[in-house]
């Protein structure tokens, strides 16, 4: 290694002085808790010193006054030390460990002899630089080298493929311990498995946890061992603006250079003077210096309050986070990742003060370059030797090679010993560590006991495992006005898995209106809900916005307030793209409030359609506007402007007396029509196309009141939609989710039981044939040798008369069969004569069917004959053969 300074002090010497500088400055306090000789507080709450108020120089005490003080000189109050709990470390069973954990390879003791030696030489060559990272200590105790520690390993969760999903995992799912003491260096470092299992962590082991799964994912990723300020080291975001408050930077478009056509009309020329004009620029520009100014001011003073007290280990904490370099995973800049919060942030951020060395599972690096003022300054080429010392010379990052002065040509003669040389590296050891293993619960868990808050300036999030809440919230963030998080000013909260689509809701206490947002999907096709929290009933004001493209009617935005309504359409067929409607107050009438508002909506004053050109028809014939003035009793319409003119054709209508009389034939007269034609050219329109005009405005005046009732019905049966899901909030579950599908575990319960209920009628027709035989004469324990033949006759003579009975049976329904046949052929052979076709029909079917019926009773009373000897002999020698019997016979 090439001996180099380095300005950066170590922890110990500057701990050591800062220790005894604190030490000289402390003033001894004084029995009567003065501090040293300066104005202090004593036991009383006054000032020492010459304030009005304090005892006078040379004043003596009188003898009960000397007498008091002796007292209560007497009376001595001792306080108590306060005990600080120290943590006991904690302690892991071997057992529970593979051999792997316990003992140590030859190449890996090999390995540790390397760094052994690496060690040595850096600590005689850089003195007062901190010591390394290098083998601390496992659970078992057994000293093992960082880079082995490193498992990459690729989890089946597709969250975790990209460095955002992964940093902001390990940053939720772990809780972080810190460095004790927070200037020295881990001298116990657990594996990633064991990470993973208890759920916390120090900073090395939340970037080791995270360098194996951004490597296993193909990120050219490294362990970082330096130095970082307080705040990031004990993980305070307080003075931070939360993530989701960030604004995301808009692209700046480009704004497109109008182009001037060669015979565009001139524009006037400006005639108002330059001078003022300029006077004017010079004015604006002075109160905008002069804001800019003002603003700058009063963001150093906020700054400057802001700032967190000094540090006295500024510069000596030592903390540990995550590099990932450019080129693999189309990564364009290098960056670093905190693994506290699974931010990312520049090479040059402030939070980061100096680098002592980085690592991977390949290789080990020291950085030789200077921290003292900071880290934006440092080159991240580790394949630079000037730059960073590597431990292990076999690696795949390029080296830079140092051209010497002079070159010896008789040094290409031994190029084939240096080739023999170069392959003959010690490589690094694969992993001690066991493969990384997440269950899908605690995979979703995402967190310690599912919830985990974090602090940021003026506001708080609030995170929580999917499912876990009944509504199916995963996070709220509350943005307060003060920096103490008392003065709430907006809570927003992420939902996930609901069944009514609901994904985020926004509630500004300020203004008091509520927002929700839906995904897709939902009924009426609702995208986005406004409406302010303490009048959430229809009829009050309110926004909605529509998934256009799904809806048939195209509505996309629906305004509403007590006394208007406005919607906006999109890609209609009538061309229609805009409706308002403005309400009257009702009438009043008595009786139940519900039924009041059902049958007493609220009075239409005056609906407004607008169109947008349609070019199959002329514009003079094209509607754009039409004003239904429905308290007036009038119609007015604008027609699309020509492009030969500048100004619109209009109509206006008055409505007969008898407009709302079904059935009744409309009086027309002159009067009730008024125009306005652009073009003086063009015929007027005859008496009988206006009034044939006036009943299609009739008709359209009346469909368009049909749509605002529809419109109405259709927001209260939404708001009465979110009342009933809000009560009863419902998620989405997958039927590949066994453990929470109740569908399916209803399903496979119901599978059970019924497999358990045939197996249970299988058994019961399993019974035993001698139970009621035995029931007759008590059910003895043992059978006597009389009782075991009277059995068999009982039960022989018992099987006969059944089966005598059956084939009975089976001849009587025969017997029966054979005389209706026979009736029926009697009755035939009296009625052919008269007998319809039909009815003749109707005999011979009744005929082939008894038929059949007597041909399968007279098979099944052979069959029986055939099969009762044989039941018989098999019951006699199943009773020969039963081991209650068998001794008898």
């Amino acid at each position: 290694m090439e001996s180099e300074t380095q300005p950066e002090p170590s922890a110990e010497g500057e701990s050591e002085k800062l220790v005894s500088d604190a030490a000289s400055d402390e003033k001894p306090l004084s029995a009567t808790g003065d501090v040293g000789d300066g104005d202090g507080l004593n036991l009383d709450g006054q000032e020492n010193g010459d304030g009005e108020e304090g005892q006078e120089e040379g004043e003596e005490l009188t003898e009960d006054a000397e007498a008091l003080k002796e007292v209560l000189d007497t009376i001595v109050v001792v306080p108590p030390e306060p005990e600080v709990p120290v943590q006991p470390a904690e302690i892991f069973d071997p057992a529970e460990f593979p051999s792997s954990y316990k003992d140590n390879l030859p190449k890996e003791l090999m390995v540790l002899q390397y760094s052994d030696n690496f060690r040595r030489q850096y600590v005689h060559l850089y003195r007062d630089r901190k010591p390394l990272l290098l083998s601390p200590v496992n659970e078992c105790g057994v000293e093992k080298f960082v880079c082995t520690t490193i498992r990459p390993s690729q989890l089946p969760f597709k969250e975790l493929y990209n460095w955002e999903g992964a940093a902001e995992f390990v940053s939720d799912y772990l809780n972080f311990e810190t460095l004790d003491p927070s200037y020295e260096l881990p001298t116990r470092l657990l594996s990633p498995a064991t990470v993973l299992k208890r759920q916390k962590g120090n900073c090395f082991e939340y970037s080791t946890l995270l360098c194996s799964l951004l490597i296993a994912a193909g990120y050219d990723a490294y362990v970082v061992s330096g130095y970082a300020s307080r705040e990031t080291c004990l993980a305070d975001e307080s003075r931070e603006i939360c993530p989701l408050m960030k604004k995301k930077e808009e692209e700046k478009k480009e704004e497109r250079k109008k182009q001037i056509k060669k015979y565009t009309v001139k524009p006037p020329k400006d005639l108002r003077s330059r001078f003022e004009l300029k006077m004017e620029a010079r004015r604006v520009a002075e109160e905008k210096a002069e804001e800019d100014k003002r603003r700058a001011e009063e963001e150093q003073k906020q700054a400057e309050l802001e700032k967190p007290p000094p540090d006295p280990l500024h510069g000596l904490r030592i903390h540990s986070w995550v590099l990932v370099l450019s080129g693999k995973r189309e990564v364009p800049e290098s960056f670093f990742i905190e693994p506290f919060t699974g931010l990312s942030h520049s090479t040059g951020s402030e939070a980061y003060l100096g680098i002592e060395s980085v690592w991977n599972h390949l290789n080990y690096w020291v950085c030789m370059q200077d921290c003292s003022e900071g880290v934006h300054k440092l080159s991240y080429d580790l394949g630079d030797c000037t730059m960073w010392e590597f431990m292990f010379p076999g690696v795949d990052k390029a080296q830079l090679l140092i051209p010497e002065a002079e070159e010896d040509p008789l040094d290409n003669l031994d190029d084939d010993e240096d080739k023999e040389e170069e392959e003959d590296h010690l490589d690094m050891p694969p992993s001690w560590v066991e493969p990384l293993r997440l269950s899908q619960k605690d995979f979703e868990m995402r967190c310690p006991h599912g919830k985990k808050t974090k602090l940021y300036k003026r506001a708080k999030l609030e995170k929580f495992a999917h499912y876990l809440m009944t509504d199916g919230l995963v996070s709220r963030l509350s943005v307060f006005e003060d920096k103490e998080l008392n003065d709430l000013k907006m809570v927003k909260e992420y939902y996930e898995h609901r069944s009514d689509k609901l994904s985020m809701r926004i509630h500004n206490h300020r203004t008091g209106w509520v927002t929700e947002h839906f995904l897709a999907g939902r009924p009426k096709c609702v995208k986005e809900h406004c409406y302010k929290a303490s009048a959430p009933g229809a009829e009050n004001d309110r926004t909605m916005i529509f998934y256009g493209e799904a809806r048939v009617d195209g509505l996309v935005k629906r305004v509403e307030t007590p006394v208007s309504m406005t919607e906006q359409y999109q890609n209609r067929d009538d061309f229609q793209y805009y409706k308002h409607i403005d309400f009257g107050k009702r009438v009043k009438k008595f009786g139940p409030q519900d039924e009041v508002v059902a049958n007493n909506p609220r009075p239409i004053v005056k609906m407004i359609q607008r169109f947008e050109r349609n070019q199959a028809k002329p514009a003079n014939a094209d509607i754009k506007e039409l004003i239904f003035l429905v308290s007036e009793d009038k119609i007015q319409i604008t027609y699309h402007t020509e492009s030969i003119h500048i100004a619109s054709s209009s109509r206006e209508y008055i409505k007969p007396p008898n407009w709302d009389e079904k059935g009744a034939t409309l009086s027309w007269s002159p009067d009730m029509h008024g125009t306005f034609q652009v073009d003086p050219s063009a015929e007027p329109s005859k008496q009988v196309e206006l009034y044939q005009n006036l009943l299609l405005l009739l008709k359209m005046e009346e469909t368009c009141r049909e749509g605002v009732r529809e419109s109405e019905e259709e927001v209260k049966k939404i708001i009465d939609d979110r009342q009933a899901e809000e009560l009863k909030s419902e998620l989405d579950i997958s039927v590949y989710d066994t453990e929470r599908n109740e569908k399916a575990k209803k399903h496979r319960r119901e599978l059970e039981r019924q497999q358990l209920e045939e197996k249970m009628r299988k058994q019961e027709m399993e019974i035993d044939y001698l139970a009621p035989f035995l029931a007759q004469m008590g059910d003895p324990e043992k059978i006597a040798r009389n009782e075991a033949f009277k059995l068999k006759e009982d039960c022989l003579a018992d099987l006969k008369h059944r089966l005598i009975d059956k084939a009975n049976l089976i001849q009587s329904r025969f017997e029966k069969e054979t005389q209706e046949l026979q009736k029926k052929q009697a009755w035939y052979q009296q009625n052919q004569v008269s007998m319809s076709k039909d009815d003749e029909e109707e005999y011979l079917n009744y005929c082939s069917e008894a038929m059949f019926r007597i041909h399968i009773l007279e098979l099944r009373l052979n069959r029986h004959k055939e099969m009762a000897p044989h039941k018989y002999m098999a019951l006699e020698q199943k009773l020969r053969t039963d081991p209650r019997l068998a001794e008898y016979f």
